[in-house]
């Protein structure tokens, strides 16, 4: 069993912002899926389905982005999941171009508070994770505003498409092909050009 942990904030003030890249892959999973994440369980809203054969659980944390750990971690041992295999953990990306992935088997938090708080919780930096590019901050923007802030409609359409590309990615990780989502998604966008 997976448990697929997209990040975000609650309450609608902060839907379809930079930082809810994650909830908006789980919501595109969801959807795909036919899986209702409407389930209030370890501080998230949950949905049990199958994806490429496998069971999993759809996680949307509820605790607020820099608590994110709390509601992970609680997942973690309820549905007794290996967090180094099974835990896959979606989240937006500053440091990398609107709509771009990055998967990653493991790392550091990358000054993410979301994933910092999952590290402290989990302790280990060990575990899968696909970052979805939010584009970098504007020299004189606040970090806080920028990634509370809503995406234009140009950058919008690059979204979706990197929303797509994740759920692929997820599909490929849950069928143990990690190193063929790796090859296919790391690379940047212009070289497939």
């Amino acid at each position: 069993m997976f448990i697929i942990a997209g990040l975000g904030n609650p309450d609608r003030q902060y839907e379809g912002t930079r930082h809810n890249a994650g909830f908006d892959v789980i919501d595109r999973i969801a959807e795909k899926y036919n899986i209702a994440v409407d389930v209030r369980k370890h501080r998230a809203y949950i949905g049990k389905g199958v994806i490429e054969g496998q069971k999993v659980i759809l996680a949307k944390p509820q605790t607020y982005m820099n608590l994110s750990g709390e509601s992970i971690r609680s997942l973690i041992d309820y549905y007794k999941v290996d967090e180094e295999q099974e835990l896959i953990v979606i989240y937006d990306d500053i440091s990398l171009d609107v709509g771009q992935l990055r998967i990653r088997a493991k790392g550091s938090a990358g000054g993410h508070n979301g994933i910092k708080n999952i590290i402290a919780h989990l302790g280990t930096q060990v575990f899968p994770r696909i970052k979805i590019g939010v584009g970098e901050k504007p020299s004189k923007y606040d970090l806080a505003d920028y990634v509370l802030g809503h995406f234009s409609k140009a950058e919008r359409e690059l979204m979706d498409e990197g929303y797509d590309r994740a759920v692929r990615a997820v599909e490929l990780i849950v069928s143990d092909r990690m190193d063929e989502a790796m090859n296919e998604y790391n690379r940047k966008k212009k070289e497939e050009q």
